[in-house]
């Protein structure tokens, strides 16, 4: 259907329906999504948003995953909560919703703004853009995925599989086609224009170019160890700088308007960190750094030690995943997730930093790609100190400049013996607690940062590189399913 009304009976996903008036509206659950109701295109944007931001950060989903594959999270004494993610346990129900939840609920609510039509070529390229980013953490996660055939509904509930690198390139296009419409919406004159409905860029849609233009560069940046590939990146690069909207300035963030009380908090907030009435969360209590982390950052002199971790008045202390512990490390003598992460009940959703943008485009021009990747890199470590600044407590760039000025290996650029390892361990202490899945990815292309060690209770001598397809594909779409690969060796094609 493509016009201006969207029915719920093609939204039967939907769970949250947000008001149009204001952020209040946005966050009330007021409409039984089994009784066909009309549906104005103003309210699919947000719920698609807020979809976006719970997939990135509620309990046990992508930046959770990365968390804890990439040692920064472990367990307090008490519980047993993490066992599958310190045996690295993974099989068809591990972390399932990552793959479930992002085809039932994102991607379908972002498809629907494809379909509208006539005179909203600027909704339909957020939704290219917002398609683009989660179809590429798709395959980040696990290689070859529906991508053509897929949110078709029942016009086609049986999507064939297409190659993950088929899925790279055509998003490119999708990405490209993207900015074109936000163009040709900008010259028409008549074309619907996005405002307090848009909970990440308020309606800017330079602020989307940008977004898109980022999310290029995240793409080329996981195919540049492709030798391949060299030719097409550059290309696509020179594109991206034809282009000129350049790429973002600030976090992107998801803010519908959080509240302090029930079901409208903020969900990292509200399932890692505290109820509405101040008391912590059982996975706050849960979840605390490993010790390898903090010994990290203390022995660089890292100020961000107490920004990403909680500070007991005991001091700092970690558990190295899958030890077994005593009273000595239980949950108010460890350092939980800090306070540069879990900032208030009403803080907004970073699904994607402007750090690892950084760090991204200074990988590239490390590689030729444009660039100084030196300023780069040091913009990347300003941008994440920044960052984590919450109330009175405030880390700046002047901070950072002395952080990175330390003649310290994979600190100071010019000391690093190896630039591209010095890139991606800054990237990986960047996004540390808020898009982690990003330095796993790193891990499984480049094995940095190095040493990092592995669970006490692994299953193999490495961590994961990939997730399993999920049972539910199996159970419905069993002729185009491809075969599970091994965890541990089945690279994504962009590390092989």
């Amino acid at each position: 259907m493509k016009n201006n009304k969207i029915y719920t009976y093609i939204l039967a996903s939907v769970v949250l329906l947000f008001g149009a008036t204001s952020c209040d509206d946005f966050l009330d659950v007021n409409t039984d999504p089994n009784n066909p109701t009309e549906v104005t295109v103003d309210l699919i944007l947000p719920v698609a948003q807020v979809y976006t931001a719970t997939q990135m950060h509620a309990d046990r989903r992508i930046n959770h995953l990365g968390s804890m594959m990439m040692y920064n999270w472990s367990e307090s004494q008490g519980f047993s909560w993490y066992d599958n993610e310190f045996q690295y346990l993974v099989n068809s129900t591990f972390y399932a919703s990552i793959f479930d939840e992002g085809y039932r609920d994102p991607l379908k609510q972002y498809n629907l703004l494809t379909e509208l039509g006539e005179g909203y070529d600027n909704y339909e390229a957020i939704g290219l853009i917002m398609k683009a980013y989660h179809y590429q953490l798709m395959v980040d996660f696990y290689g070859d995925i529906p991508y053509s055939e897929a949110l078709q509904r029942s016009e086609n509930a049986t999507p064939v599989y297409d190659s993950g690198s088929d899925v790279y390139t055509s998003l490119m296009v999708d990405l490209t086609a993207a900015i074109d419409l936000i163009n040709v919406a900008a010259g028409s004159g008549v074309a619907v224009e996005p405002g307090s409905d848009d909970v990440m860029f308020g309606g800017d849609m330079t602020m989307w170019k940008q977004f898109a233009n980022t999310l290029k560069v995240r793409i080329l940046t996981r195919l540049s160890d492709m030798t391949s590939m060299q030719g097409y990146i550059q290309t696509e690069f020179d594109a991206i700088t034809a282009e000129g909207s350049g790429f973002i300035t600030a976090n992107v963030v998801v803010d519908p308007g959080y509240e302090v009380s029930e079901g409208k908090q903020n969900p990292y907030w509200d399932e890692m960190g505290f109820t509405p009435t101040g008391d912590e969360q059982l996975n706050y209590r849960a979840t605390c750094a490993t010790q390898y982390i903090l010994d990290y950052l203390a022995s660089t002199n890292d100020p961000r030690i107490s920004f990403l971790y909680e500070e007991p008045d005991t001091g700092h202390l970690g558990v190295n995943q899958g030890l077994e512990v005593d009273e000595n490390y239980a949950p108010e003598l460890v350092s939980n997730i800090g306070p540069g992460i879990l900032k208030s009940a009403t803080m907004g959703d970073i699904i994607f930093t402007l750090a690892e943008s950084n760090f991204n485009r200074a990988e590239l021009a490390l590689k030729g790609f444009g660039g100084d990747p030196q300023t780069l890199y040091e913009a990347g470590i300003s941008a994440a100190f920044v960052t984590l600044s919450h109330g009175a407590a405030v880390l700046t760039s002047a901070d950072a400049i002395a952080y990175y000025s330390q003649n310290i290996n994979n600190v100071n650029y010019a000391g690093s013996a190896n630039k591209l390892e010095a890139i991606i361990t800054q990237k990986w202490l960047a996004v540390n607690g808020l898009t982690a899945e990003q330095s796993w990815f790193d891990y499984s292309r480049t094995g940095f940062p190095s040493n990092l060690p592995i669970s006490a209770q692994a299953s193999s001598s490495d961590r994961p590189v990939r997730l399993y397809y999920p049972a539910s594909e199996s159970a419905s779409n069993a002729d185009n399913i491809p075969a599970q690969p091994d965890a541990f060796t089945g690279k994504i094609f962009w590390a092989n």
